[in-house]
């Protein structure tokens, strides 16, 4: 099994992408010697909450997730950011590569909420690795990664602020069922409302009203 070892350099957002992106900066190292002709990677971000600290206004927020304060000692658990592969090219001694992560504004999604609650300072995340590596002079030898490579990154709250606001600039998102968009495209066709924005909060002066 080939010794390799991982580590996060920093971490970024993909200002030419078409949806938002982070940009992980990794450096894989290999073994003195030891030729790596490939590594087929697999990598899973969590996020670790318990690994900082918050304020009051994050609290509040954060209860969706967690609960009340009280109960964070059992209830601050990871949660899944992401799951991506990689294809690194052979070096020899360590390499930098950038791991491309796609990420998500839709707030059913626990990480975009972890992300939406916090107001600056760093959130920790975790890169857990896997996948196969190949390697040895002359030829061919294939191995798996070590399942206990991992790598530890404190990713800016300012970084996923910026990249969301890049891509969804002064705006929310909201997911909901088929049926539901259905009846609002109806009731916005019905009262000529040129935009979502208009239909909502015409639904809403409706209900003032009432």
């Amino acid at each position: 099994m080939t010794g390799l070892g991982f580590s996060c350099l920093g971490v970024r957002a993909d200002p030419y992408a078409a949806g938002p992106t982070l940009v992980f900066r990794l450096r894989i190292t290999a073994e003195q010697g030891v030729r790596v002709h490939a590594l087929l990677l697999h990598c899973q971000l969590r996020i670790e909450p318990a690994r900082r600290p918050y304020g009051p206004g994050e609290e509040l927020r954060l209860g969706v997730l967690f609960g009340e304060r009280a109960r964070w000692s059992n209830s601050l658990n990871p949660i899944q950011l992401a799951q991506v592969s990689l294809t690194v090219p052979g070096f020899t001694g360590e390499a930098e590569v950038d791991l491309m992560v796609p990420c998500t504004y839709d707030m059913d999604i626990a990480a975009t909420r972890y992300f939406q609650a916090l107001e600056d300072g760093e959130a920790p995340v975790l890169l857990l690795f896997s996948g196969t590596a190949f390697t040895g002079p002359g030829g061919f030898q294939v191995a798996p990664v070590p399942w206990d490579q991992e790598a530890s990154c404190r990713l800016p709250v300012g970084v996923w602020q910026d990249m969301i606001e890049q891509h969804f600039p002064g705006c929310g998102w909201v997911r909901l069922p088929r049926d539901t968009m259905d009846a609002l495209l109806e009731f916005r066709s019905r009262h000529g409302l040129p935009s979502w924005e208009a239909t909502v909060r015409a639904l809403l002066a409706g209900t003032a009203a009432r």
